[in-house]
């Protein structure tokens, strides 16, 4: 509709110069009518276009269309799909296809060749890999996240912090190493002084989480988004500060990105109004 809108707004001066040329205008050798010196002011031959329809600049700028591929770490998924279809709404022609892994997952998937138009990480260091890569321009953060342990709804073991995660009659998984939250876990554990041994070591967050969900696992350590995500089906024992680890998130658009237009845009949506409010209803932070 912008661009008809635009049109629309010619349509006024398009009439005036046909008239002009019936009422003598004819001379014009080049049958061109008259100029914009000749219409009178007030109409939309004073200038270029019609400066008076704010979505005139938006039909001169970039086209926001095509597939947009988006490599997203796993913690980001439920937020990202409905930032997906805000975009859509904004941009009927776009199609935004996701790729939700661990952070280290996705980064070596870039490093190996893979096509991407934008790399959200949860963590600077994979972010890192990428960019050591020279695969991407300009990384920045957007969001943050915090650590929190889930435990079985209601809390039937009674656990009350990290400590009691290396009870002995507690079954606990946790993120592996290489990924993000694995990474992150470790580190609040021997803020805390706790040295525990996890059942599984899991590919990313999410089937950390799921874990939990299943019954498979009493406890395990996610990040409060995923907290916020997962709703009535476990329960969240918070972390207290001197332990807790802040998670910077940044987000990149890839060198090569094949749509460098909808890669832009979607990086400036999450820095948006709504896309902040987005973000922060999922359970994440400001960067």
């Amino acid at each position: 509709m912008k661009r008809i809108r635009s049109l629309l707004g010619a349509v006024p001066a398009l009439l005036l110069a046909l008239v002009l040329t019936a009422c003598g205008g004819g001379s014009d050798p080049g049958g061109t009518g008259g100029t914009a010196a000749d219409a009178p002011a007030g109409t939309s031959a004073d200038v270029p276009g019609d400066a008076d329809d704010p979505d005139a600049d938006d039909a001169d700028g970039p086209v926001v269309d095509g597939e947009l591929l988006v490599f997203a770490a796993a913690s980001l998924t439920d937020a990202f799909e409905e930032i997906a279809d805000a975009l859509s709404e904004a941009h009927p022609d776009l199609a935004v296809t996701y790729n939700f892994a661990g952070s280290q997952a996705l980064a070596a998937q870039l490093v190996e060749g893979a096509p991407a138009d934008v790399f959200a990480s949860a963590s600077g260091a994979q972010m890192g890999v990428a960019e050591d890569a020279e695969l991407i321009d300009a990384p920045s953060p957007f969001v943050s996240n915090r650590l929190a342990i889930v435990v079985e709804a209601g809390n039937p073991l009674g656990i009350t912090g990290l400590e009691d995660l290396a009870r002995d009659d507690i079954v606990l998984v946790l993120a592996g190493e290489e990924v993000p939250a694995g990474q992150y876990a470790a580190e609040a554990l021997d803020a805390a002084g706790v040295e525990v041994s996890p059942a599984s070591l899991e590919v990313d967050v999410r089937a950390t989480l799921s874990k939990v969900q299943l019954g498979e696992a009493d406890a395990a350590i996610v990040y409060e988004s995923d907290v916020v995500t997962a709703g009535d089906s476990v329960e969240a024992v918070g972390i207290p500060d001197d332990q807790n680890v802040v998670a910077s998130y940044p987000v990149a658009v890839l060198s090569e990105a094949p749509n460098p237009a909808a890669a832009a845009a979607f990086v400036a949506f999450l820095g948006s109004d709504e896309g902040r409010e987005i973000l922060e209803r999922y359970g994440f932070r400001a960067p």
